[in-house]
């Protein structure tokens, strides 16, 4: 295990699904990831950080162990690997639903039958916990991938992730009960924070990955509006503070900008026309740094 006294932070970047859109957050934080002839040790453009490639699994258990200090994993594997680390930050990346899924010829009067029940799962400590508190007479046993083909012959239900629940309703099972909901996040090694430099580069690290990810949230909403309808339109805009104003040519009114809500924009473009305003210019955003 490398012990190193200096204040570079070890960081783990994940291998598999969550790569992608791991990569394309640091990217969009300004964060280049440049593969090198050492294939699973990336260089990255952020002072202070060096990098190895692993899977999430293994990655945790290097994060408990303190090999690696910091990385990112879903929620799902912390706890099922019943790990004491800390997450700094919740992506909301690669988002899925722990569930447990049966055939629905199984059910009875849309409950599990009360009998002993054969589980399959890669979650074993999740699935455990969920028979325990269910009160289930079941036995268990760990699957290694495609855990939706074992039923109805070689299982009774499953737990498994899921993002859409297309995969099992493909293999003709219906979800019974819902364990936990997951995604990316970022996690930190307990004794990592309480070093003062190597917490100055982690936190210059969630600075500039929340920047991108409330940006993502919210886009620059730009409209010109008559001095009359000032205050009318300014009322419906939810703006991070207030929003800015400038002065159009010749006193014809102004022009007033703010961050406003994706997701509320169905709502607010017809009511800023509305209300008087004209010439709306929506425009994506990359940062916020509030």
């Amino acid at each position: 295990m490398t012990n190193k006294q200096d204040s570079t932070v070890r960081l783990a970047l994940p291998k598999g699904s969550m790569q992608k859109s791991v990569f394309e957050l640091l990217a969009e934080a300004g964060i280049r990831v440049r593969a090198t002839s050492r294939g699973y040790r990336p260089s990255v453009s952020l002072p202070g950080f060096e990098t190895k490639v692993l899977r999430p699994q293994n990655m945790l258990e290097m994060l408990g162990l303190g090999s690696r200090e910091l990385g990112f994993a879903g929620a799902d594997w912390v706890a099922e690997l019943n790990l004491d680390l800390v997450e700094l930050l919740d992506t909301g990346l690669d988002p899925v639903r722990i569930v447990a899924a049966a055939p629905t010829e199984l059910l009875e009067n849309g409950r599990l039958p009360q009998r002993r029940l054969v589980i399959a799962s890669e979650y074993e400590t999740l699935t455990r916990q969920w028979i325990e508190r269910q009160g289930i007479d079941a036995t268990f046993f760990r699957s290694y991938g495609a855990t939706e083909v074992f039923p109805p012959e070689d299982a009774d239900l499953i737990v498994d992730n899921t993002a859409t629940g297309s995969t099992l309703r493909a293999n003709n099972l219906i979800i019974v009960d819902e364990l936990m909901t997951s995604s990316t996040r970022l996690y930190a090694n307990r004794k990592l924070l309480g070093d003062p430099a190597k917490k100055e580069h982690v936190d210059r690290l969630c600075l500039l990955l929340r920047s991108v990810l409330d940006a993502r949230q919210r886009v620059m909403v730009e409209v010109n509006v008559p001095q009359a309808s000032l205050e009318s339109v300014i009322e419906i805009l939810p703006c991070m503070r207030e929003p800015t104003m400038s002065p159009l040519h010749r006193g014809a009114g102004y022009a007033v900008k703010a961050a406003v809500p994706r997701k509320q924009l169905p709502e607010i473009i017809p009511e800023i026309k509305k209300r008087g305003g004209s010439d709306i210019i929506v425009t994506s955003l990359t940062q916020i740094v509030p």
